[in-house]
């Protein structure tokens, strides 16, 4: 969060008349994303610490709903900004915000709960317990991976990329973060020049995206860690991610087509949520089978969805020029479907620690 408030605020500080002005804004950004590229590994790492196994959904599905929640409240928020004291004034606001995030962090928060003053001997009991159910505890079909048992044994890169497990979580996410990222950089354009919509009525019906993203991460975290205790990590993991993530092609699917653009605001607004139905799924399932390494098995998904961002920057833009917007929701779809199946290959029980 440091590292991210003071590029941001670099960002404010490039003289626009300054000579390859254009080159150090662009430098700068890279490097922020540089930064900022750790945060997700990093909070997977400290899920995996923290968190007992039964409890990683919703403790995951809070973490990023506040994704959710920061993209809905972003937008205008920065407009506010740019509008009364100009576009500077919006980064300098955002850099003291990560700034002073990253400080409450480092003062508050330890890597692990053994080294934390304020964590109690029940609690610890309690989270320690979680990362390794004795047998007297273990419930039907979970297994479960300790961080702490393998800490000494950080996994080589050669296992996780041998892994098909992580390809199939990372192709998953690769889907996932495609779909995502039309809801963050072309949905308010699409209400507003397709279908027609007002600046007001743009602005609100793009918030509901984002809105039903925050209320559906921690449901889905939820339901996922009561199916898991019900009926072990293969439906409670996976299952709720396949029918997730197929909800959202569903959804986007019915979206495109409906004539009312208000409703189809709505519908499409529901495939966003459904897609956050199966956020916690990709960082537990990490969590689990990475086990002292999921900071690095994280990632490595988390790259994927990077790479399908960057996709959906160019792809959706050049299927909705060339044979309309509706196409590109169908792309959408078609991927969401993808990564649906995709999870039907992940074996959420064998760690890759465990692995031969």
């Amino acid at each position: 969060m440091v590292w991210w408030g003071i590029f941001t605020a670099l960002t404010a500080a490039v003289p626009s008349q300054a000579k390859a002005a254009l080159f150090f804004f662009v430098a700068i950004r890279f490097l922020l994303g540089v930064g900022e590229a750790v945060i997700y590994p990093a909070s997977n790492q400290f899920v995996s610490w923290w968190i007992p196994t039964q409890e990683r959904g919703i403790a995951n599905g809070i973490i990023f709903a506040g994704v959710g929640v920061g993209a809905g409240i972003t937008p205008p928020a920065i407009s506010y900004v740019m509008y009364h004291y100009g576009w500077r004034s919006s980064f300098w606001m955002s850099a003291i915000i990560g700034l002073a995030a990253g400080l409450v962090w480092f003062l508050i928060a330890r890597d692990k709960p053994e080294d934390h003053p304020s964590v109690a001997p029940a609690e610890l009991h309690f989270i320690q317990s979680g990362r390794t159910l004795s047998s007297s505890q273990a419930v039907p079909g979970l297994t479960i991976s300790s961080p702490q048992s393998n800490i000494a044994n950080s996994l080589p890169w050669s296992a996780i990329l041998q892994s098909k497990n992580v390809w199939a979580v990372t192709f998953s996410y690769f889907c996932y973060g495609y779909v995502a990222w039309i809801f963050f950089s072309w949905f308010y354009i699409y209400l507003a020049k397709v279908r027609g919509l007002n600046l007001k009525a743009s602005a609100f019906y793009a918030t509901l995206p984002f809105l039903a993203m925050a209320v559906c991460c921690p449901l889905g975290g939820a339901i996922a860690d009561r199916v898991t205790l019900w009926r072990g990590k293969r439906v409670g993991r996976c299952g709720i991610a396949v029918l997730a993530m197929a909800m959202t092609a569903l959804f986007l699917l019915l979206g495109s087509r409906v004539a009312s653009a208000r409703l189809a605001s709505v519908v499409l607004a529901g495939g966003a949520g459904a897609l956050y139905l199966s956020q916690s799924s990709f960082w537990s399932v990490t969590a689990d089978i990475g086990a002292a390494s999921s900071g690095s098995v994280s990632g490595f998904m988390n790259m994927g969805a990077q790479f399908g961002g960057a996709v959906t920057a160019s792809l959706t833009p050049a299927v909705a020029a060339r044979y309309g917007w509706t196409a590109s929701f169908y792309v959408a779809a078609v991927l969401a479907a993808l990564g649906a199946l995709a999870w039907l290959i992940v074996n959420p029980d064998r760690s890759l620690a465990a692995t031969p």
